[in-house]
């Protein structure tokens, strides 16, 4: 089950989440203007947005290594 804070960087379908993914193989973080070149592959997104959602990724990902995570699925 995604995290409910993905939907807080705005709406995006699975073909643009695997653009996305393919996109951050391809540009890494030492990629000049990186979230600019993630944006045009993904297309539809602007380069804030993309580094947004690339945030809350990398927040979702700690919360789950954490075990926060499950934690927060028992909740609901």
């Amino acid at each position: 089950m995604a995290s409910t804070s993905l939907k807080s960087s705005g709406s995006w379908t699975p073909k643009q989440n695997k653009l996305f993914e393919k996109a951050l193989a391809l540009y890494d973080r030492d990629t000049p203007d990186r979230w600019q070149n993630v944006a045009n592959a993904v297309g539809g997104k602007s380069a804030e947005e993309v580094k947004q959602h690339y945030e809350v990724l990398i927040r979702d990902l700690k919360h789950i290594e954490s075990g926060r995570f499950l934690s927060i699925l028992k909740l609901q």
